[in-house]
Parts: structure tokens; C-alpha cells; sequence
């Protein structure tokens, strides 16, 4: 009895234990039953975003007649125009990250939730918003909008800002955004029969229409609940002749005003930006976003793919005068880019500026910036532009998701852009070369430019002694541009090697296309300068008699080889000491050089931007033909004053 009573606290305590590790296990399966099931895609490769929870988008352009929940909230990393929504899922196996990849340990790549557990346990903030939303049309980015604001509703009442451009170019837009305005309420009132969250007081969706230019203008007195108000309002929004769109000062001045009126009605705020320009005070960004943030507002943008490395696009307008029977076209050139804090690309095509409209399969960097750091959307309308004009002007090819998803910009703010970029020499080097041979004036963008790049290819007289005295002009600055083309050369051929280095495939593009482009541009500035010395020393007749102006015309082939007497007036400016048969075969080497690199800028980057770059080089060719025209002649077109668009 005494040997029992000795050993009883340590039977208790064992009996303890087992009976609490008796319980645990018990409880196992229960635990396990109540976890969500969650499915996991993992793609394996070094350049991917960080793990992050993206959003599915519902592309409905009808009303719906249940609720999807969609979750939405802080920035995403995801950004684009690609032909499927982010979280589509893809064939990894053809994937060509596969290639480089170097795989170290699985990682989650997205994590899908179902909506009932998104509802309950995930508020505003905890997942991510989808920032590159490719939509078929306004009826579609309606819809989304719908949805989001639905969402918002759940924790407070809302007020949406509308906010349109006063660009004339958006006029046909508006329209179609006020017919489409009705999907907001049609499905605000389903919801509200389907969701108890949403069946308490009055007034849950505010909106305020307001357009922008140089100023600022409201055309809702106040928020208004009256969706025919809010048509009528869309109706006012007028087209300011100023040519400016100061988009970040005015959506910047509209949260801050917006902000307490939002805090004292309790309500929530929200920004939706309809332009089809990136604005001309990209500089302001910044403070457009701090605004953002402070309002706890996400901004919503509607709006166009940005320019492929390069700020600008061209829009027709058409001057008409029936009375006279007179009828002018003209390329007025807008804001449109780049997608990137500063282009990734040659800003000049070997002859003068870009004049081109490729598109870059993402959206203008200010504005999906705005909307990736305030947790909104960005939304790529693709529908045909008429009036856009250029080459690739509404190209129907869309860039393929998983092929864009590796030459994703870097949304980095101005000032950290240009930190990172001068932490590496390979590019450093690339946008060095991409500022030396700029023509374009943009304070914003560049701090010098060189307008000497342009060359004249058009509107040469008709005559011969005034010709020839353009021709020595232009002579000069294509021997010049042909110099500066060999130093940009060299600038690239000395970071080559750290090309294999670099880990961005982004600029492993940008720097095989600029590379590719150099040695064809060379090829372009000698055939001009043998077309102009050829036409000076055999200057025919105009095929039409009525012509009067000489232009030079880009064609595929190269011209016929120099003869003896024109190179030896060539030789001399371009500093050559070999023979001409020795030039020829030089020249003939460049040709397969510069294709060759092309090619492999198609290759290696299939389905991208530069691809199609490089394929509208090889299709545009370096050789030149003269032909005669007649240009303007009613003789109005130096008369007539031009919008500003």
C-alpha cells in the first residue's frame, strides 16, 4: 500500500497526458473538415512576381442576374493588356521561362479562394486588385465596376467619382459610357435583393460626374443618386480647345476635395478616370497617388494601350470646306505613353522621330501606376480607334498573356526608376544610347534632345538648283546621324557580354532590338544619301506634269551599288579608305547582318512587342526610290489653324 501511495503523482500525471493526447487526436478530423479547400498553381522560375492573391475577373457584358464576390483591394504587381485576364491558367510546359528557370523550392503563384470565404473572412486591403483587365468594350469594364462597387458596399455606403478627359478624341467614348451607365444600377438593384448586407438606408451609391483639361469642371452640383442626372451630367462634359489634360493635378485636387465631404457622410470613395491620352503632367504621379492613398480611394482607370516605348500617337483630323470643295487630312500627335517611367526604346527609326502606333500591350505608366498603387483596375479597351493613324494603327493581332508575362514594366516611381537603372551599367548604357539619338522634345521624359536626326524625306522642290541646295543640307546631317549611328554601335557592342547577365528579359529585348535596329538604320542613312546623290546627278523629269515636290520613299531592297564617280564623291564624307568593291562587299555582309539580328529579335521574343518591331524593320527595308506628287493643291493647308487635340 505504501509502494502505491508512493508512486500515485506520477500515475495521475501519466494519465493526464495520455488523456490530453487522447483528445488532440480526437479532434484532428474535425479540425481538418472545417479547413476551405484552396487550389494551388505553382510556376517555377526566378523572374516572377512575389506570391500574391489575385482576383478573377467576370467578363458579362449583360446585367447579372446573381452576385459573383469579388475580392479587390491593395496593388498588384500584375499589369498589362494581355488577351486573358491574370489569373487564367496556362500551359506551363510551353512556357519559355521554362527555359532559364532555376528552380530551388516550389512557390505559390496564386491561391483561389471561394467566394463564400472571400466574403467572410477577407476585408478590403488583403487581396490584391487586377490592374491589367483586357476587356472587349465599356459594356464589359462596366460590369467589373459593378462588381467592385457592390464589394465596397458591404462595409460602407459609396460615392463614385466620375472623371472624363475633355479631349474631343472621347466624345464617341462618353456616349457609350452613358448608355452603358444603367448596368451600375440594374445590378445594384439585384444585389440589393439578394444581399442583406446591402438592404440598409438610403442612398448607398453616390456618383459625381467631373471632366478635366486645363481646368477642372463639375457638372453634378453634388453627389446624386439619380442615375438620369447622372447621364444628363455626362452630356455637359465639353471639349476643351486648350489641347492640355492635366490628369494627376486634377484627379489629386478632386480626392482632396472629395475626402472630407467622404469622411463626414461616412462613406467610401472611389475614382474612375475615362481617357484615352496619358495626360501631359505626368510628373505630378505621385502626388495623384499620395491623394489616393490618403482618401483610402482606388482609382479605376478606362483607357488605351500605351505606345511601345514612346510617348506619342497620331490621331487624324480632317479639315473639310464643301464650298470650296476641299478636303484635308491631318496627323495631330497626342499623348499615349510610354508604358514604362522612361522609354526602353529608340525614339528615332534611323530617319527622323517615330511616327509609328505600335501598340505595347500595356497600358500608359502613369495611369496604371495610379491604379496598381491605389488597388484599383486599370482596363484596356481594345475596340478599333478610326481615327489613329500610323503603322500598327489598331493592329487586330492581340499580344499573347504568358508571352507578355516576362516583359512586364517595373512600376517603380520616377525617382526609384532611375536609382535601380544607374545600379547597372548594361542599363545605363542602353538608355544613354536611347538619349543620344532622340529627336523628340520632352522636358518630362528627356532633358535634351537633338532635332538634327530629323531628316527631310518629303517635300523636296521640284526644280533642280533649289533641290540641290536642300540635298547638300540634308546631306550633312545624314552623314552626321550616320557617325552617331557608329558611336551608338559601339556603346552596345562594349556591354554585350554583360547582356548574358542581365535578368531582365525586358531589357534583354530592349537591347537586342535596339542593336538589330543601329546596324539597319546604317544601312538606311548610306542607301538615302546614294539615293539623294543619284537624283542630284540625273535629275528626271516628273512623271506628272501637274507635281510639284520630290519624295523619297522607303523600300524593301536596297538600291543599285554606287558606280565609280559616286563613290568617290561619298567616300570622302563617310572617311572610308577601301576600294569600292571592297565597300560593296562590305555593305553586302552589313545587309545579312542587320537581317540576321532581326531575326533572331523574333525568335528569341516571339509574340511580343519587339518581335513585331523587328518585323516592320526587315518589311520597311533601307532603300529609297524618288518619285514626284503633287501636294496641296488647293494650297490651304499652311492656313488652316489645327486643333489641339
Amino acid at each position: 500500500m505504501q509502494a502505491i501511495l508512493k508512486n500515485a503523482p506520477s500515475v495521475v500525471v501519466s494519465l493526464v497526458v495520455h488523456a490530453v493526447v487522447l483528445l488532440v487526436l480526437m479532434m484532428i478530423p474535425i479540425i481538418v473538415q472545417s479547413v476551405p479547400e484552396i487550389s494551388l498553381e505553382s510556376v517555377f522560375t526566378e523572374d516572377l512576381p512575389r506570391e500574391e492573391m489575385e482576383q478573377q475577373l467576370e467578363l458579362e457584358t449583360k446585367p447579372a442576374e446573381t452576385l459573383n464576390v469579388i475580392s479587390g483591394g491593395t496593388p498588384s504587381t500584375a499589369v498589362g493588356a494581355a488577351t486573358e485576364v491574370a489569373s487564367t491558367p496556362v500551359d506551363v510546359q510551353k512556357a519559355k521561362v521554362m527555359e532559364e528557370a532555376v528552380v530551388d523550392a516550389p512557390r505559390v503563384e496564386a491561391m483561389q479562394l471561394s467566394d463564400a470565404v472571400l466574403a467572410a473572412e477577407l476585408g478590403e486591403g488583403e487581396v490584391t486588385g487586377e490592374v491589367g483587365a483586357m476587356v472587349e468594350g465599356y459594356g464589359q469594364a462596366m460590369g467589373i465596376i459593378t462588381q467592385e462597387i457592390i464589394r465596397m458596399m458591404r462595409q460602407q455606403k459609396v460615392t463614385v467619382i466620375w472623371m472624363f478627359d475633355e479631349s474631343g478624341s472621347l466624345e464617341d467614348d462618353r456616349k457609350e459610357i452613358r448608355e452603358n451607365y444603367m448596368r451600375v444600377y440594374d445590378e445594384l438593384g439585384i444585389a440589393a435583393k439578394q444581399d442583406r448586407d446591402l438592404r440598409r438606408g438610403s442612398e448607398l451609391l453616390l456618383t459625381s460626374v467631373v471632366s478635366y483639361g486645363k481646368t477642372i469642371h463639375e457638372h453634378t452640383r453634388q453627389p446624386t443618386g439619380n442615375p438620369e442626372l447622372v447621364k444628363a451630367a455626362i452630356d455637359k462634359v465639353p471639349v476643351d480647345e486648350s489641347g492640355e489634360e492635366n490628369m494627376c493635378q486634377s484627379i489629386r485636387a478632386v480626392l482632396n476635395k472629395y475626402k472630407r465631404m467622404a469622411i463626414q457622410g461616412k462613406r467610401k470613395l472611389a475614382v474612375i478616370v475615362v481617357s484615352d491620352e496619358s495626360g501631359d503632367d505626368g510628373d505630378y504621379v505621385e502626388e495623384a497617388i499620395l491623394a489616393a492613398k490618403a482618401a483610402r480611394a482606388p482609382i479605376y482607370v478606362m483607357g488605351r494601350q500605351s505606345m511601345f516605348g514612346y510617348p506619342y500617337a497620331r490621331q487624324r483630323w480632317t479639315y473639310e470646306d464643301k464650298a470650296k470643295n476641299i478636303k484635308e487630312d491631318f496627323w495631330l500627335r497626342v499623348r499615349r505613353g510610354p508604358e514604362t517611367a522612361f522609354p526602353e526604346a529608340l525614339q528615332w527609326d534611323g530617319m527622323h522621330s517615330r511616327w509609328d502606333a505600335q501598340s505595347a500591350g500595356f497600358g500608359p505608366y502613369e495611369q496604371v501606376r495610379m491604379a496598381k498603387e491605389s488597388g484599383g483596375i486599370f482596363f484596356v479597351l481594345p475596340g478599333e480607334e478610326k481615327n489613329l493613324v500610323g503603322r500598327g494603327a489598331n493592329d487586330k493581332r492581340k499580344y499573347d498573356f504568358l508571352a507578355l508575362r516576362e516583359y512586364t514594366p517595373l512600376l517603380l516611381s520616377r525617382r526609384e526608376y532611375i536609382q535601380e537603372r544607374a545600379t547597372s551599367e548594361f542599363r545605363q548604357t542602353l538608355w544613354n544610347v536611347i538619349v543620344r539619338l532622340n529627336p523628340n522634345d520632352n522636358k518630362l521624359l528627356f532633358q535634351t534632345h537633338d532635332p538634327e536626326l530629323n531628316l527631310r524625306t518629303e517635300h523636296y522642290p521640284l526644280m533642280l538648283a533649289p533641290f540641290k541646295v536642300e540635298a547638300a543640307r540634308q546631306a550633312i546631317k545624314a552623314n552626321r546621324a550616320f557617325g552617331l549611328t557608329n558611336q551608338a554601335l559601339a556603346m552596345l557592342e562594349e556591354i554585350r557580354p554583360a547582356r548574358a547577365r542581365e535578368s531582365s528579359q525586358r531589357w534583354r529585348a530592349s537591347y537586342d532590338l535596339a542593336y538589330a535596329q543601329l546596324h539597319m538604320f546604317r544601312l538606311r542613312l548610306f542607301q538615302f544619301m546614294l539615293a539623294m546623290d543619284r537624283h542630284v546627278y540625273g535629275m528626271p523629269k516628273p512623271k506628272n506634269e501637274k507635281s510639284n515636290e520630290w519624295n523619297f520613299w522607303r523600300r524593301r531592297e536596297a538600291n543599285q551599288d554606287p558606280d565609280e564617280a559616286q563613290y568617290a564623291r561619298l567616300k570622302g564624307m563617310l572617311g572610308l579608305e577601301m576600294t569600292l568593291e571592297e565597300y560593296i562587299q562590305k555593305v553586302r555582309e552589313e545587309e545579312r547582318v542587320a537581317l540576321d539580328l532581326l531575326d533572331d529579335v523574333i525568335k528569341n521574343h516571339p509574340d511580343t512587342p519587339w518581335a513585331i518591331r523587328a518585323a516592320r524593320e526587315k518589311s520597311d527595308g533601307f532603300g529609297f526610290i524618288v518619285a514626284d506628287r503633287l501636294w496641296d493643291p488647293s494650297g490651304v493647308r499652311n492656313t488652316i489653324k489645327l486643333p489641339k487635340l
